[in-house]
């Protein structure tokens, strides 16, 4: 195997001859691999003849609007598989969506939405169809600086997945300085792999200003 990643030669088994081959390998874990190399559970010379180039997925909470996106799609395609007319969603049920924490990622979303496509009694999806908190329960604070706050932070988080959490990049990507970026992950709350950023003269004035729209 390593060979093979290596310089792509393969043998086939029982045979001599080297044959070189053209391809390209694509692999996927939710583990932390430099984590397992450290625990001696994975090898490091196999891990980086494989890491050329590193995509990491954020989870499905950080990917702001994916989640609508996502159910949209399988409602369209459970829609076609068991044959039914579901028109969409309440106001409630997009509310319980936008508000759950997902820890099994589009998997759980996906499984959640063909339930409800199946079990669903009327023409629009429900909370209790998606079998998550009630609709009052997940319906967001409307105070307009808690919903400044929350699209902040969403932006924040869609910088850093845009960029690979390359914080440089993310900072360009929002048009601010990398201080001003430290401080508003740390304002938010917000680690990488983590990673705090340290507290600044400009992090402090960030907080600062936060404070007072409070």
């Amino acid at each position: 195997m390593l060979r093979f990643l290596q310089d792509q030669i393969v043998e086939r088994v029982g045979g001599r001859q080297k044959i070189q081959v053209d391809v390209r390998v694509v692999s996927a874990t939710n583990a932390n691999l430099e984590e397992k190399i450290a625990q001696g559970v994975f090898r490091g010379d196999l891990f980086y003849r494989m890491n050329a180039v590193t995509v990491r997925i954020p989870p499905l909470r950080e990917r702001g609007g994916d989640v609508m996106l996502l159910a949209n799609f399988f409602l369209s395609r459970f829609n076609q598989e068991f044959n039914r007319n579901i028109r969409g969603f309440t106001e409630a049920a997009t509310a319980a969506m936008d508000a759950h924490d997902w820890p099994g990622n589009v998997r759980e979303l996906e499984n959640r939405m063909k339930r409800a496509v199946v079990m669903a009694e009327t023409r629009m999806i429900d909370v209790t169809d998606l079998e998550l908190a009630s609709g009052e329960e997940a319906m967001p604070d409307l105070d307009l600086r808690a919903a400044r706050l929350r699209a902040e932070r969403e932006v924040l988080q869609a910088a850093l997945a845009r960029s690979n959490n390359t914080l440089a990049t993310a900072a360009r990507l929002l048009g601010v300085s990398r201080p001003t970026l430290y401080g508003l992950m740390e304002v938010h709350a917000i680690e990488i792999d983590g990673m705090k950023p340290a507290a600044t003269a400009e992090t402090l004035a960030v907080r600062a200003d936060a404070a007072k729209t409070e």
